[in-house]
């Protein structure tokens, strides 16, 4: 920059005749090849001549070129995308079955309009327009799809955006099939086994 400036103060500044800035000899010959030549000063542009126009604008020039960028707003948007897995039996549960005798009918009960996406272990077919949905707590949901919904498409379980509130709900959230299919839920029950 130091040695930048000089060059653009004595271009921004009124040229003077050659004869000017020059000593009061034209340049001498020491030896072949050699020159002397006598500089001062007065080339330079004085403080008057920087604030006249040309001189604003070459100064403004160079503000603007060391000027930074306005600020920018950047928005870093965050999605978390859930899967629910299909739900397999585990070895325990397999070798529980010889002693317990199987439930082939269950009842439907109330449950609300919401469950916990944290609670949900795990996802079967339970008809051709219900889910069941396996939950931590060992309890059974049958979720029903919406009417233009298959339950096949979710044979390999779903994937699901996260709400705020951590809940999957009726008539509210989409859930999306690795095959391409969203569908959301038209009603949430808990099944309990019949003994009979």
């Amino acid at each position: 920059m130091a040695f930048v400036l000089p060059l653009i103060l004595a271009a921004a500044a009124p040229q003077a005749p050659p004869s000017e800035g020059l000593g009061e000899n034209p340049p001498e010959v020491h030896e072949p090849g050699e020159w002397t030549i006598e500089w001062s000063f007065a080339s330079l542009p004085l403080p008057a001549q920087i604030a006249a126009p040309e001189g604003r604008a070459v100064w403004n020039d160079i503000a603007d070129a060391f000027r930074a960028d306005p600020a920018r707003q950047v928005r870093i948007e965050q999605r978390m995308i859930i899967r629910i897995t299909p739900f397999a039996a585990t070895r325990e549960m397999l070798a529980a079955l010889p002693q317990a005798p199987l439930a082939t009918r269950f009842r439907e009960k109330k449950v609300g309009k919401c469950v916990s996406v944290a609670g949900i272990a795990g996802v079967q077919i339970g008809g051709d327009d219900r889910l069941m949905l396996f939950m931590r707590d060992q309890r059974m949901i049958g979720a029903s799809l919406e009417k233009a919904c298959r339950a096949r498409d979710f044979y390999s379980g779903f994937y699901l955006e996260r709400n705020g509130d951590g809940q999957l709900c009726v008539d509210r959230d989409l859930i999306h099939s690795r095959s391409g299919a969203s569908c959301s839920l038209s009603r949430l029950r808990r099944l309990v086994a019949i003994d009979e």
